[in-house]
């Protein structure tokens, strides 16, 4: 098995036990359940701002799919994209499940971390860390073979480390349960996606 196989199969095996451990937990015990999160809380916090991280990821990867022809990235790139929309569902479903909105006016991305005011993006659209602005995406939008590849496998790379940053910040911070179990499965699979990524990078000499 390669490691893109291999990635591959391990995020779908997290997917699956994180939405197994969803049931699991809501059939438990009311009485040993968490308090119902507020919208100001890092569980509700990290569910919307994490939702637009993965948002983009998803929209990176379906434009690389479509300007470029090597197996490999368009495999990693499917990945990436059915692995966090699924999880963006999850979370999105969580907001829903608490009542509380998936968008909160006047409140900075990041503000459960205390990063509101580095969160900001200016007018190249850079909302969160790792997040592309507007100019990369259309770069990538412009390029083609190897040139997309690369540019993608870049920008991916900043993105999930900048996913990870967040996802490390859950699971210092989130109430103990699903979504912090699969805040720190985030960690674990975007680490080892990042080293592929390394790897396909040098593969082009970048």
């Amino acid at each position: 098995m390669n490691r893109t196989q291999w990635a591959s199969v391990t995020a779908v095996v997290l997917a699956l036990l994180f939405a197994g451990g969803a049931v699991t937990v809501a059939s438990a015990d009311r009485d040993k359940a968490p308090a119902t999160p507020t919208a100001e809380s890092a569980d509700a916090g990290f569910a919307r701002d994490m939702a637009v991280h993965h948002q983009q990821a998803v929209e990176m990867s379906f434009i690389v799919r479509d300007r470029t022809k090597d197996e490999d990235v368009r495999r990693l790139a499917y990945d990436i994209a059915n692995t966090q929309a699924n999880q963006r569902g999850m979370m999105l479903g969580w907001l829903d499940l608490w009542g509380l909105p998936k968008v909160q006016s006047g409140v900075e991305p990041m503000t459960w971390m205390d990063m509101g005011g580095m969160a900001a993006g200016g007018e190249d659209g850079e909302l969160m860390p790792g997040m592309a602005t507007r100019a990369d995406l259309d770069r990538l939008r412009e390029a083609s073979g190897r040139d997309a590849e690369v540019l993608y496998l870049k920008l991916m790379t900043a993105h999930h480390k900048g996913g990870i940053h967040m996802a490390q910040g859950c699971v210092e911070r989130c109430v103990p349960g699903v979504e912090r179990d699969l805040a720190q499965g985030m960690v674990d699979a975007q680490e080892s996606e990042i080293k592929l990524m390394a790897d396909m990078l040098r593969q082009r000499g970048a």
